[in-house]
């Protein structure tokens, strides 16, 4: 069965963004082991906000990968990709229970709370940089149920930069 993997960047204050949203402090100097992460996957989940943004920063990007956008307000018709807007878990269950490569789940985190509340978050891959930002849109909201997490791997990079990556057990504590 695919995987779906949250790999996201946060502050040591266990921010995603900025408070006016901003993201320009996520380093970008290295490859911080994103190459081998995006041959791992074939299918990238998104929240509304984070297609469009990616669209507008980058249109060509990820175009040999598959593009599932969560969203109530985007049509198909409209992008380049399959648009769910209504039963996500059984929608993701089925697309998860397809043969293919593992997923990337690139959503806000009030979808990424949604999405390990109901448990089909399988990973969560965490880069964290070296700098407190003070507020911001927390990593983590919402999360109504303890999960406990088992830690895969973990690298250090020279510019301070920790990759954390942990298994979700899927037995609720």
């Amino acid at each position: 069965m695919r995987k779906i993997i949250v790999n996201l960047c946060c502050s040591l204050d266990s921010f995603i963004e900025g408070a006016n949203g901003e993201i320009d402090w996520c380093f970008a100097d290295q490859d911080y082991g994103m190459t081998d992460f995006l041959n791992r996957i074939d299918t990238i989940i998104f929240g509304r906000h984070s297609y469009v943004q990616l669209l507008e920063m980058a249109p060509d990007a990820f175009k040999d990968k598959r593009k599932i956008v969560i969203s109530k307000t985007l049509q198909n018709k409209e992008y380049d990709a399959i648009v769910i807007s209504k039963n996500i878990k059984e929608e993701i269950e089925n697309i998860t229970s397809q043969s293919g490569k593992d997923i990337w789940f690139f959503g806000g985190a009030n979808l990424m709370s949604t999405f390990i509340n109901l448990d089909l978050i399988d990973e969560l891959m965490i880069a964290v940089h070296p700098l407190v930002l003070g507020s911001g849109k927390p990593l983590f909201t919402n999360i109504n149920q303890r999960k406990k997490l088992k830690l895969i791997d973990s690298k250090s990079y020279s510019t301070g930069l920790v990759l954390l990556h942990y298994q979700i057990e899927k037995v609720n504590l």
